[in-house]
């Protein structure tokens, strides 16, 4: 037979077969094996997860390595999640990110999956450690199963490619060093001896000669440097140093916290600070979600503009009568408005012309209000309906151009200079007085109410007087309340 070295194209092994019962590769017998397989898969270049899927890792780094070598540790191997995260000082979603990376390259295999279950403990997943088939094909490793009815996984290796011994050996000599989190730049301890930095920001060392053991079960030593390394919050942080001494320099100077009360805020607390205004000040983005918002704003945000220039904008802008979503509004209506208003100048002007549209909004209303007053002054009570507006202004237009014969002397007799001394008596009015309480005692108060719209309130109380304008006003209280039922006999 001859020894071949071949060269796979792609690596991915589909979900369905990420269990131990389905898995195509065999059960690594311990941890130095299964980390030669690890750098091998991690040097290759054959997982591209893009192709399948368009989320989580792009490919299989050195942080990967990393959260494969603390596995190695482990035995059994059932690493839970937030221990994973207190190891490497990464979020829930990228260390589920990594092993996923180790399941799909055929190197981690699930005998049991984690539960969560509400109001149970929670159950972290057990792995198996495998070789993926494509490692032994790519050295030329050959492996036989001893017993016919064991598990395929279970084949054990007996010889190797002669093409394949000198990676094999290159991979050996990778296995037994250690790979470590960076520490901070601001740590004050040093990496340990015979250290050296990999890719993507990894420190690896030579693998101590003290026993293993694993974190679960108890130990001499079950911590790492990389668990320990605490970063400090960016709060503490001043002008890259931190400790007492940065703290006793900001308290002298007059931006300091504690002496303004409020921390500055950041380009993401800026982008939040505008989008919460804009929700609290323009009216359709009421109801809104802030970080959406704020997402939304961002361009406009980081280049400075505040609040009011926003608003600004908007009014140049004009908005629609319906908005069906503000933040997809708010996204069309700041296309490109940074690089239009680019200068601080031309927001300043910006701002000038709508202050000055919002003051003269501002007198409009203003006078509109006057007039409707001044025009229904007294007990009336300007409908809702703009229907019913226009037949009112309508019926007030058409008596006013009735000629009533003592309704219209009366006007020519108040609108003519020459006949102000003429004096009306009370049989002249006696004939419209006996009309309007004729109608009174009918529930009817519309002769006494036009004349009050046509001609006045004051020359309809010189016309029909005192008592018959109080009983028309008290009938028409009456009617306007929806507690009281008016009956009137014939």
């Amino acid at each position: 037979m001859v020894d071949e070295v071949v060269l796979l194209p792609e690596l991915w092994v589909p979900e369905a077969s990420q269990w131990l019962s389905s898995s195509a590769g065999r059960v690594a017998l311990e941890g130095y094996s299964w980390m030669q397989a690890v750098h091998w898969v991690a040097g290759s270049g054959l997982y591209q997860p893009r192709r399948h899927r368009s989320s989580g890792l792009r490919a299989f780094n050195q942080t990967t390595v990393y959260i494969a070598q603390l596995l190695a540790e482990l035995t059994p191997c059932r690493p839970g999640v937030e221990y994973l995260m207190r190891r490497t000082g990464l979020s829930r979603r990228i260390v589920n990110y990594h092993l996923a990376a180790l399941r799909e390259t055929g190197l981690l295999a699930y005998i049991s999956k984690g539960t969560r279950v509400r109001g149970a403990r929670a159950e972290a997943s057990e792995f198996a450690r495998m070789i993926p088939p494509e490692f032994d094909a790519a050295l030329g490793i050959r492996t036989v199963l001893r017993e016919e009815t064991a598990p395929a996984y279970t084949r054990a290796v007996t010889g190797i490619a002669e093409a394949g011994r000198g990676l094999m050996a290159k991979l050996g000599r990778m296995a037994a060093r250690k790979v470590r989190r960076t520490r901070s730049k601001t740590s004050s301890k040093a990496s340990p001896a015979g250290a050296r930095e990999g890719a993507d920001g990894v420190v690896e060392a030579p693998v101590s000669e003290g026993a293993r053991c694993t974190p679960m079960g108890g130990g001499a030593d079950g911590s790492s440097a990389a668990g320990t390394t605490s970063l400090p919050s960016e709060g503490k942080l001043a002008s890259g140093q931190n400790g007492s001494s940065s703290r006793r320099k900001g308290n002298a100077k007059t931006g300091d916290r504690k002496t303004t009360g409020r921390r500055k805020l950041n380009r993401i607390g800026r982008r939040y600070q505008l989008g919460r205004e804009l929700t609290q000040q323009v009216e359709w983005l009421r109801g809104c979600s802030v970080p959406r918002i704020a997402w939304v704003a961002r361009h406009v945000a980081d280049a400075g503009w505040t609040v009011s220039e926003v608003l600004a904008w908007l009014h140049l802008r004009g908005t629609a009568e319906r908005v069906h979503r503000g933040s997809g509004l708010l996204a069309v209506l700041l296309a490109n408005a940074e690089n239009v208003l680019d200068t601080p100048a031309k927001r300043a002007e910006a701002v000038a012309k709508w202050r000055g549209a919002q003051e003269v909004r501002r007198r409009h209303d203003i006078e509109r209000v006057r007039a409707e007053r001044e025009r229904y002054e007294g007990d009336w009570q300007n409908p809702a309906s703009r229907a019913v507006r226009t037949e009112v202004d309508d019926a007030i237009a058409e008596l006013k151009s009735l000629s009533r014969p003592v309704v219209q002397d009366l006007v020519d007799a108040s609108s003519d200079p020459g006949a102000a001394s003429y004096e009306v008596g009370a049989e002249e009015f006696a004939d419209i007085r006996a009309a309007a309480l004729a109608e009174l005692e009918a529930g009817i108060t519309s002769l006494i109410t036009d004349t009050v719209h046509g001609c006045g309130y004051d020359e309809a109380l010189r016309v029909y007087g005192p008592e018959l304008m109080t009983r028309a006003r008290r009938i028409d209280q009456v009617r306007r309340s929806s507690l009281t039922t008016l009956t009137f006999g014939a």
